[in-house]
């Protein structure tokens, strides 16, 4: 039996920090900021605004600011976030590999539905995808299963059957709740203090090309 593989977004399957560095930086030059280097923003690409914000300007949600800056900063991403994504090295043959064995992927993410349909769209993934889910289509997003079931349901998949490969701790969350076996793709937005050991994860896939081996 093959396994449908669910991938989540940023720093799974698509490389788009260079786009969400760009628009923190934007809006930091906005500010009288400096610009910060790629190295800074990479570890944090995959928490969002919230954690660029907290990076680029020291922002948490409580703050009073918080949500005013989040507005400015997702209306620059929505001009850039087409400019620079790309497929992680390795990942299109990954993908052409799962399609010529007639299984089944697809896309679970946080990331709202209007980033990540242009994205989607942009690197020809549309028609590709058996399912897109992202984390505005279920009351809670990861690491809450929810979206996760979503994408099985769509499917028409056990969870059990579903493997689910990410780059945080709460995609590792959510896809153990789900019933799921999870991977943890080690060369996305990985901080220097994350532990992805103990994050209970079945796999750690250093390359894409390891993905082969599981479906």
């Amino acid at each position: 039996m093959m396994h449908p593989i669910l991938f989540d977004l940023d720093g799974t399957l698509v490389d788009t920090a260079h786009d969400l560095g760009a628009a923190l930086n934007i809006q930091r030059e906005r500010h009288g900021l400096p610009a910060l280097s790629h190295a800074m923003i990479r570890p944090v690409a995959s928490h969002g605004s919230r954690g660029l914000l907290a990076l680029g300007f020291n922002l948490m949600p409580a703050d009073a600011y918080f949500l005013s800056m989040r507005d400015e900063y997702l209306t620059i991403y929505e001009e850039v976030l087409i400019n620079n994504p790309v497929l992680f090295e390795g990942t299109a043959a990954v993908l052409e590999a799962i399609e010529a064995k007639g299984a089944v992927w697809g896309i679970v993410t946080n990331k709202p539905r209007r980033y990540t349909e242009p994205i989607v769209r942009a690197l020809d993934l549309e028609q590709r995808a058996a399912v897109v889910v992202c984390g505005d289509d279920a009351a809670r997003p990861k690491p809450y299963p929810d979206t996760l079931l979503m994408a099985c349901e769509k499917i028409q998949q056990a969870a059990g059957n579903c493997i689910y490969i990410g780059d945080a701790a709460r995609d590792i969350e959510a896809g153990i709740a789900a019933g799921m076996r999870t991977g943890i793709a080690l060369y996305g937005y990985l901080d220097v203090t994350d532990q992805p050991e103990e994050w209970g994860a079945d796999f750690m896939i250093k390359h894409p090309n390891e993905i082969l081996h599981l479906i």
